[in-house]
């Protein structure tokens, strides 16, 4: 049996990879992290040494020994009962964390794709990332982290063709989502009018002109690549508006996916969405890896297979497990 672990407003690339599982003949179970604490009953105990878990619904019911591989998708915040005193909500849903973990700590031994603390860890240092990528020899930009208007002014110079800001993650759960803050190119103004950093700390880098940007998925040594053209959007491709289709496949340098290869070995992701420039002298840039990123909008409108390399990979491992 493989988990997959998400959230009740997750749709699309779950439902994907559970048909694609199904398809293959293996049994999969969606785990809503949202709904924890108000949907599920938790039992867990001690059986000959060994930490067992059981989660139940009216529908399912979830014996952590049963479960061979971990499709790690999203998490998200836990939802509190309606009737609960919000004075004692804090306390419950801190409770509620916990036996969330000790469930996730009961699958320590199977295959994850990712692994959740590695995905924590990369997804939240980008400089991080960065530093990996530059010392596998792949270009990346000039990039600085702070909330100083004074420093940022002063990189700012550094940049000839001026400077990007974007946020270190992301506000949104899915690929449909509304609420998020897109890369913009700083103005002059933007520049002179700096004193809301003082709220959060912004990452900045050197604005890179650009032929296309490219949203690559890695599945366990497995590439694919999808382009738009930098006319076709300006600054950040997920605020396109008007364009039926703005993705093409790619088709990467073997020079590039042995280093990207390289990069997510050194990262211990079996799983990512890897963000990349290529610029107008086409040299190609690094900018970042999401351990979680998007990639239905790749299988949509591109025929990808990813979907449907994700569940082959995760009953791959499950099997090994299974030994």
């Amino acid at each position: 049996m493989i988990l997959c672990i998400t959230h009740s407003q997750d749709f699309y690339t779950i439902d994907i990879v559970q048909n694609a599982l199904t398809n293959l003949g293996f049994q999969s179970i969606r785990l809503n992290v949202d709904e924890f604490a108000i949907n599920y009953k938790i039992h867990y105990n001690i059986i000959d040494g060994q930490t067992r878990c059981r989660l139940t619904t009216e529908d399912l019911s979830i014996e952590s020994s049963e479960i061979t591989a971990v499709w790690y998708r999203k998490l998200w915040d836990l939802e509190a009962p309606e009737d609960l005193d919000p004075n004692y909500k804090l306390v419950i849903l801190k409770e509620y964390h916990t036996y969330l973990q000790l469930f996730f700590d009961s699958l320590k031994n199977v295959y994850w794709i990712n692994d959740m603390k590695t995905d924590h860890a990369v997804g939240s240092n980008k400089m991080h990332q960065l530093e990996v990528a530059h010392n596998i020899g792949l270009q990346i930009p000039k990039t600085t982290i702070g909330n100083e208007p004074a420093v940022v002014r002063t990189f700012s110079k550094s940049c000839p063709n001026g400077t990007i800001m974007k946020l270190h993650g992301a506000l949104a759960k899915s690929m449909d989502a509304k609420l998020f803050l897109p890369t913009i190119r700083l103005s002059d103004k933007d520049l002179d009018n700096l004193a809301d950093l003082s709220y959060c700390p912004m990452i900045f880098q050197e604005y890179i002109d650009k032929m296309y940007e490219l949203r690559i998925i890695y599945v366990e040594g497995i590439f694919f690549a999808g382009k738009i053209q930098h006319t076709e959007v300006q600054v950040d491709w997920r605020i396109a508006q008007g364009i039926e289709s703005v993705w093409k496949r790619y088709q990467l340098p073997n020079e590039i996916t042995n280093k990207l290869r390289r990069m997510m070995q050194c990262l211990h992701l079996p799983f990512g969405a890897i963000d990349m420039i290529r610029n107008k002298e086409g040299v190609y840039v690094f900018l970042e890896v999401n351990p979680q990123g998007e990639w239905g909008m790749l299988q949509r409108e591109l025929g990808y297979q990813i979907g449907e390399t994700l569940a082959e990979k995760l009953i791959e491992q499950a099997k090994k497990n299974e030994q």
